[in-house]
């Protein structure tokens, strides 16, 4: 029997590296797609969002498993009985419904800039909870990159009279879903099932009731508006299966620099495509939060190869 061709490392990488661009790609262009979807409230659209996901993972997982992926059956059903599983993805449920709810409000009310400058500063908002959740230390160049973020904040809320709320909502629940997640042991498309498993029952009872009061736009959108709705499971699952690919063959520190693909999309899709204001606050505000996150790159990195030296020296 011929042996089965395998990928060369270099070629691995190659895989990795357009999986890791397409995710980040699609969601740097997640505006564009649920802004088409004008007749639907946030709610409904989030609502939407989970039912298609838990469809559509009901339908693929299975399939999977049976073909013996992540362990087969009797692996992922020996961890779902762990109360600490479901309670990490309980948590996680909750807040990735709050981003996602955040995200999808900030399309539909022209503040797709402020989505992004969430998604800027999570990074930096990790890194402070690590010190106040696990008491994790940083270095000097960590936290000077912390400071110029809190400054960028500050000038947009002094500028703009307040707290760029939807940014802060959304750092602060993909941090908190982050620190969760470094507890979960499920890979990613199963945990993300267990999240909206969760989630589901609200949802689908949220979306009944819209439909009862003939408002849903399924009832009351055109065709293009009923098929991206029906789509939003899958829209949801596909970067996600782009990124998991990635991250088994992308050394981490090159995947954190690619993070930042996704929000300098959004960026320029609410600055150039959909025209959204950059005043004078918003502008001094995310040149101070880019030069926090260029500091913290290349402190990482350098942390990262003085590791590496060491390592090879012992």
């Amino acid at each position: 029997m011929a042996e089965t061709p395998k990928h060369s490392p270099s070629g691995e990488l190659k895989i990795g590296l357009v999986c890791a661009i397409v995710a980040h790609t699609m969601w740097g262009l997640f505006p564009i797609y649920w802004r088409q979807i004008g007749n639907a409230d946030s709610m409904e659209l989030v609502s939407h969002r989970i039912v298609w996901s838990f469809v559509t993972l009901g339908l693929v997982l299975p399939v999977m498993l049976w073909r013996g992926r992540w362990g087969g059956f009797s692996v992922v059903f020996r961890e779902l009985r762990s109360r600490r599983v479901w309670a990490v993805y309980v948590v996680a449920a909750l807040m990735i419904a709050i981003n996602w709810l955040a995200f999808i409000w900030a399309v539909n009310n022209n503040r797709v800039l402020e989505a992004s400058l969430g998604y800027y500063i999570n990074p930096l908002l990790n890194v402070l909870l690590g010190v106040v959740v696990l008491g994790e230390r940083l270095r000097w160049p960590q936290w000077v990159a912390v400071g110029f973020a809190a400054v960028g904040v500050s000038v947009m809320a002094i500028g703009n009279g307040g707290l760029p709320w939807v940014s802060m909502a959304m750092a602060t629940s993909f941090a908190v879903y982050g620190l969760v997640k470094k507890k979960a042991t499920l890979p990613v498309l199963l945990g993300l099932m267990l999240e909206v498993t969760v989630l589901v029952v609200p949802a689908a009872i949220y979306l009944g009731l819209r439909l009862a009061e003939g408002v849903s736009t399924m009832q009351t959108g055109t065709p293009v508006e009923f098929g991206m709705l029906l789509g939003a499971g899958l829209i949801t699952i596909a970067p996600l299966a782009f990124f998991a690919a990635a991250v088994q063959r992308v050394d981490l520190s090159l995947m954190g620099i690619l993070q930042y693909v996704g929000p300098t999309l959004q960026f320029w899709v609410g600055y150039v495509l959909f025209e959204e204001t950059l005043d004078p606050s918003r502008k001094v505000g995310f040149v101070f939060v880019w030069i926090g996150l260029l500091i913290f790159l290349v402190a990482s990195q350098f942390k990262r190869r003085r590791s590496t030296l060491v390592a090879e020296a012992n």
